[in-house]
Order: C-alpha cells, then structure tokens, then sequence
C-alpha cells in the first residue's frame, strides 16, 4: 500500500514528522522574522488585522511561502539522494502541494472569521440605530467578502483537480505493485477485487482521510490563537464559573468526550465491515465462475454463500443502529453547545454581535478539528477494512502468515 508509492514508507513517514517539528518549532523560535532580511518582515505587534484579499500576498504570508517551498525542498533532495524512488515527485512533491493547499483554505477561513467583526457591527450598529449606517459601507464589505470567496473557489477547484490526479497515481503505483507479485496473490480469496476495487477505495479514502486530518491540524493551528485572544471576552462557564482560556478548555473537552465515546460505542464495526466483504467476494466470485461453468453456481450454493451475506449485513446494520444512535445524539447537542457556554457572557452583554460570529465560528473550527475522528469515524471504519484486505496481500507476498482475521470463518457469530 505504501511502499509502492512512498520511499522506504516507516522510516520516511518519521522523518516527516521530525522535520515538520523541526520545521514550526524554528518558525516560531524566529525563522518567522528572518523575511525582514529580504524586506517581508512580520506584522508588527498590536497591528490591527488586515480583513481582505490582501492579506494573501502581504509581506508575512510571501515569506511563509518561501519558507514552506524551501523546507519541503530540503527534505525532498535529503529522500532522492538516500532512496530513490519513481513515484517520489507525486508522492513528495505531490503530497507537499495539497498540504499547502489545505494551508491555504484554512487561512481562507481565518480571513473570512476577521471580516465577520466588522461586518456584525456594522448589521448592530445599523439595526440598533447607534451611527448612521450607509448602503456603500455594506457594499464594500460583501465585496470584501467576495473577493475572499473568489480565493476559495478558485484553490479548492485547483486543488480537487491535482488531487484526483494525485489520487490515480497512488492507485496505479499499488497496481503496478500487486500484479508484478500476481503469481504469488492470485490463489488469495477475492484477489481480483482486491487489485481492482481496493486499491481504489483505499487510495482514495487515505487521501480523504489524509486531507481531514492535516486540514484539521492546520485549523487548529490557525484558529486556536484566534480562540485565546477571543476567551478575553469570555471568562466564565455555566456552573463552572471562572476559568482561564474558557473556550479552548470546553472545546476541548467536548470533542474528547465524543471522541472517546464514539469510539468505544464504535469498535466493532471495522471487523464486520471485512467481513461483509470478504462475503460478497465470495459470493461473487461463485457467480463469477457460473458464468463459464455450468457446473458451478448451483441454487443451494448461491442460497448458502447469500445466506452468510444476509447474516453479516445484518449483523453489521445491529451494530451501526446502537452507533448511529450514539453519533446522531452527541452531533445534536453538538450544534447548542457553544450558546450554553456563552450563556453569562451573553446574558451580561459583554459581547457585541460581531465578537459574538467571530466567537462561534472560531468556535466551531477550533471544536470541529479536535472532532476529526467523531466526524471521520464511518469513513475510518471503512478505511480499515480495506487495509485488512490489502494487509492479507502483502502478508503473501512477504511470506508471513495471513492476518487472523482472515482465518475467521464468515459464518461465525
């Protein structure tokens, strides 16, 4: 799955994750000022947030540009000359690209978090008659708006583009992969789907997964300074009362109560999502051999390998029905728990109607990124079935013995 388009994928993806450290740790132990030596020097401390389009090419974020493209070319010459590799422009260079990309849409966000300040005042100050409020100043701030819009739309159309390509690329390096070892898995149960159908779900589903999850971390990274320079504004919780940094600390304990709850109440599902494919192959395979052999594909066969279908969905359908209910719940609640929180600072009025949008949509980012597994959990679970089925692959092609799930009959309870 991975070696087939990373280089050396354990080692690799561990120095990913030491350079990246590396990488912030030195951005914000200074690199973030060494622009001023080529004359993109930081914003200055206090400065009032820049709320437009411009902020994208402002001095701050050119250098940060240069100095992601120059880290990502450090690392990418260190990988050539140490192992080289055919599918490392894509799965390097590539990889790089969609992180940046994401980056990009996140700063969209947090640009647009900052327009909702001003725009909100103005709404309250037009509604509650405390200035004269003209038709051009609203004007001027949807065009502001729509210009950060433009940004969005213009990325995430470019970027859905290269990543479906990025996506084929990773499918055919596991293609290329698996059938130059086809002699080896074709007595594997499913083999055929597995080459076909699986590496396509799984090439697909981590780079959604992928995507998810490093499009959380950079939110997190972008928003929580935003959320603790809101909490000023906050500074109790109902029935706690006052704490320090109110909205990260209930931001984070909710998401991890539903995270731990959701995947206790979760557990099982992988296992019998494999299993149902292991069952459908199966029975499809029978049909598939009906088709060339009279002999084969008999009723009272098709009756017995539908049977284990039946049995296995249903049993997997009890199992989701218990989650469902769980997930379903905490997302409802999920949707009120930032207005109970702002609870005492609404009802002293501490806040004006712009902080209050810049408050639940920081909010909402900053909660929705530590919420990435309570919001990926069905896609993870399917991700994981996958990976057995590919596992089993390798584990032939590697000589090893088959992963024990796979020994599991499919009509066991």
């Amino acid at each position: 799955m991975f070696v087939s388009f990373f280089p050396r994928p354990r080692p690799f993806f561990i120095s990913v994750l030491v350079w990246i450290g590396v990488a912030v740790g030195l951005w914000y132990l200074g690199a973030r000022g060494w622009g001023a030596f080529i004359g993109l020097p930081p914003a200055p401390a206090g400065a009032a947030p820049i709320v437009g389009v411009s902020i994208f090419w402002s001095k701050p974020f050119l250098w940060f540009y240069i100095y992601f493209w120059a880290a990502v070319g450090l690392f990418a010459g260190f990988w050539r000359l140490i192992a080289p590799h055919p599918w490392a422009r894509w799965s390097i260079w590539g990889s790089a690209l969609i992180i940046f990309a994401t980056y990009l849409q996140v700063e969209v966000s947090v640009a647009i978090n900052t327009w909702y300040g001003p725009f909100y005042d103005l709404v309250q100050a037009a509604l509650g008659r405390t200035r004269p409020v003209t038709p051009t100043e609203f004007y001027i701030q949807l065009l502001t708006f729509s210009n950060i819009a433009l940004v969005a739309i213009t990325a995430g159309v470019l970027i859905d583009f290269f990543t479906s390509h990025y996506v084929f690329r990773w499918r055919t390096a596991m293609n290329t992969y698996y059938t130059d070892h086809w002699t080896i898995l074709r007595n594997v149960e499913g083999a055929s789907q597995r080459i076909q159908e699986d590496t396509m779900r799984f090439s697909s589903t981590t780079e959604d997964l992928g995507g998810s999850l490093v499009n959380s971390v950079m939110t997190l990274i972008a928003f929580l300074p935003v959320l603790v320079t809101l909490s000023l504004h906050v500074t109790t919780l109902p029935l706690i009362g006052r704490v320090p940094q109110p909205l990260v600390l209930a931001a984070l304990f909710w998401a991890l109560f539903g995270t731990t709850f959701l995947a206790l109440i979760g557990v099982r599902l992988p296992g019998l999502e494999f299993r149902n494919q292991r069952v459908e192959a199966a029975y499809r395979k029978e049909l598939v051999y009906g088709e060339d052999d009279a002999a084969r594909a008999q009723p009272p066969t098709l009756g017995e390998l539908f049977a284990n279908v039946r049995r296995n969905y249903f049993r997997y359908y009890l199992n989701y029905l218990y989650f469902n209910i769980g997930r379903y719940l905490y997302l409802q609640v999920d949707n009120i728990v930032p207005y109970i929180i702002l609870v005492p600072t609404l009802a002293a009025g501490a806040i004006t109607l712009g902080l209050l949008q810049q408050i639940l949509n920081a909010f909402e980012q900053v909660r929705s990124s530590f919420q990435y597994l309570v919001n990926s959990w069905p896609t993870i679970v399917d991700l994981l079935s996958v990976y057995k089925r590919l596992r089993g692959f390798e584990a032939m092609i590697a000589g090893e013995p088959l992963p024990s799930l796979e020994s599991v009959p499919d009509a066991v309870t």
